[in-house]
């Protein structure tokens, strides 16, 4: 075990937004897109308890070696488990350096005891007193890192505009008119899908307070914006942040994108969604045998599932320009072919629900050019 740090640190918080190196368009244009929320959460935090920042989003075109200082004494990465291996490289190469390295996001809370070899400290649910009482008593953990977690997700999280800094600096990375601001209005989810780490979350929404003023601050500064929501279930109180939405942001004045349970989606909650600004919707089907009260299909499964599924989406299509439906694959309840059958069958019905498949172009091409 290393030697305690001195209170006042140089800070790297670095967001692993692409899992290597890429010079691919779409991830010129939509890796900064696709940001984390909580390593600018974390930015904030540090910056309130007196440390300097430097924060990163690696969006597959940066140099890390330019980007993050050499001489930083702690870093916080966030990683996916897809990016895992380059996250584990980084941590060893700024170890060397004498770095100490804390992992956190979706990689940490999964596969926390293999992280743990990798890392100095590996942190699950965090809080801004966690991250607090790390930086006031935080050593190298060598050769097995520590695992940390808070009791329970916070109360409050820091706004827009104190997140803004980071925020600016990972938008200007996309050379479109295309930006999306990351925001959360909920924690946790009231599902309890065994296959998804929400669902061990007791639900908790965040201020609408807070959401009014997030929305009136992005508004006076940015010249064409959107917001990517990135709760777990956005809309489990809809009448709350539709009121919040189109209040601050009339008029659809900031489109948005989120990800809702289709037991959520009736038609009156859809109309409203278009109205005020909605422009894709990620709805979880997740099987044609289980999962009913997540889709709103009760005890239908198959067959019957497929159809009632499928008049569901095309009914939101008719309201949402852009739909993408989730599965997960290879859950016990399924079993042999059919599974692949139901989803070709739903393909045919809901061709607007995969937007490149050839079903949806031919269709797109005998209106449009026929």
């Amino acid at each position: 075990m290393g030697e305690v740090l001195k209170k006042h640190l140089k800070i790297g918080v670095l967001d692993l937004a692409a899992r290597a190196p890429t010079r691919k368009m779409f991830s010129r244009i939509m890796r900064a897109n696709l940001a984390s929320i909580m390593p600018q959460i974390v930015g904030v935090w540090c910056e309130e308890a007196g440390h300097d920042v430097h924060f990163v989003c690696y969006t597959g075109s940066e140099d890390l070696l330019e980007e993050l200082p050499s001489d930083i004494d702690v870093l916080f990465v966030s990683a996916f488990t897809r990016s895992a291996h380059l996250a584990y490289a980084i941590s060893n190469l700024y170890q060397k350096q004498g770095t100490i390295t804390v992992l956190g996001g979706p990689h940490a809370r999964c596969y926390p005891e293999d992280a743990q070899k990798y890392y100095d400290y590996v942190l699950g649910i965090t809080d801004k007193q966690l991250v607090h009482d790390l930086l006031q008593d935080c050593s190298q953990q060598r050769p097995y890192g520590v695992a940390l977690s808070a009791l329970r997700q916070p109360a409050f999280l820091p706004s827009v505009e104190e997140r803004w800094r980071f925020i600016s600096a990972t938008l200007d990375k996309t050379p479109t008119r295309l930006k999306i601001v990351p925001m959360i209005g909920s924690l946790g989810c009231p599902y309890s899908c065994s296959f998804c780490i929400d669902s061990v979350i007791d639900y908790q929404p965040l201020e609408f307070d807070q959401i009014r003023e997030d929305l009136k601050f992005i508004r006076r500064n940015m010249k064409n914006p959107m917001v990517g929501w990135h709760d777990p279930n956005f809309g489990v109180r809809m009448d709350d942040y539709m009121s919040a939405i189109e209040e601050a942001a009339p008029n659809a004045s900031v489109p948005f994108i989120a990800e809702s349970s289709l037991s959520l989606l009736s038609e009156k909650n859809v109309k409203r969604l278009g109205k005020a600004g909605c422009v894709a919707t990620l709805p979880g089907i997740e099987s044609w045998y289980g999962m009913g009260n997540k889709s709103g299909t009760g005890s239908r499964q198959g067959d019957e599932k497929v159809l009632q599924v499928s008049d569901h989406i095309n009914m939101i299509l008719r309201h949402i320009p852009y739909v993408q439906t989730n599965f997960v694959l290879g859950l016990d309840s399924d079993e042999g072919a059919e599974p692949f059958e139901l989803t070709k069958k739903f393909i045919s019905l809901t061709p607007g629900a995969f937007p490149e498949s050839s079903v949806f172009i031919q269709i797109y091409d005998d209106i449009h050019v026929g």
